[in-house]
């Protein structure tokens, strides 16, 4: 296992996409915030509120999951399996929350109008009465984050690995797979996963941008169904299914093509270390 070729693909990976993308990220949060809120927060104005958040935790967070994804993966009896891709991909995401919620909970509240800008709204955060306080507002939203993010991933990457084995199959042995063909491969199994899990990401949303001391799960479902109806767990699933599909072919696009490249100078083919390192 290349933990180094992982960790800088992953971390290439990551920053292009949310940098890329975050105009469509910002609206999807607005859409979800609650009703009336879409205006209230900006609407189309402002839609890069909060990327200074977005550029310290992608890197990281990428970097933390591919890492884990690739070390479970090839840790197991049959690495190339749906079950192996998806304990790695639960195992990673859950990885890369410790990253990932944080930046998330400063972000959206940028993107949302409660603070200018991520600076202001993480020094709002420090600004807490105790050390168990800021790390609880740190990590707001952070069950229902796993929550979404791996029944997400359990989707995404089995998809994603199957259509890349299927490719190489037809391709013939020791051919690669393309970054192109994995940014295909990548946007469709993203563009599925995202529709079949915006509820849960509704629910992440309304946890993180809750200003109350606590936001427990089953009351905020029973408040959101008696006010909005269940058509308000799909509020921006045209934004989230866009974003995460373009998303997908760039993210595991740029992913490929960074692993394709280091092993094209190592003269090395990424579909030989399919049991050994990187796919």
């Amino acid at each position: 296992m290349d933990y180094s070729t992982a960790l800088l693909a992953g971390a290439i990976a990551g920053t292009s996409v949310d940098l890329s993308l975050f105009p469509l990220d910002t609206l999807k949060t607005r859409l979800q915030a609650g009703p009336g809120q879409f205006w209230a927060s900006g609407g189309f104005s402002g839609i890069y509120r909060g990327v200074g958040s977005a550029v310290v935790g992608s890197a990281p967070g990428a970097a933390l999951f591919f890492v884990t994804y690739e070390s479970v993966k090839h840790a197991v009896d049959r690495p190339q399996s749906s079950s192996a891709h998806m304990l790695a991909a639960s195992l990673g995401e859950i990885a890369a929350c410790s990253v990932r919620v944080p930046t998330e909970v400063v972000k959206q509240r940028a993107q949302a109008g409660q603070y200018a800008s991520s600076a202001q709204a993480l020094a709002a955060i420090l600004r807490g009465p105790s050390v168990s306080k800021i790390f609880r507002n740190l990590y707001r939203g952070w069950g229902a984050t796993v929550m979404r993010e791996v029944p997400f991933t359990v989707v995404q990457f089995p998809l994603w690995e199957t259509m890349k084995e299927w490719r190489r199959a037809s391709k013939g042995k020791g051919q690669d797979v393309s970054a192109l063909e994995s940014a295909a491969f990548g946007s469709l199994a993203g563009g599925i996963a995202a529709a079949a899990t915006t509820p849960l990401d509704v629910l992440k949303t309304r946890i993180m941008l809750s200003t109350a001391e606590r936001q427990p799960l089953v009351p905020l479902v029973r408040t959101i169904l008696a006010e909005q109806g269940p058509k308000a767990f799909f509020a921006g699933l045209g934004p989230r299914v866009t974003w995460i599909s373009i998303g997908g072919a760039i993210f595991l696009g740029s992913y490929q093509g960074v692993v394709n490249f280091v092993y094209a100078r190592r003269g090395a083919s990424s579909d030989g270390m399919n049991n050994t390192t990187i796919s």
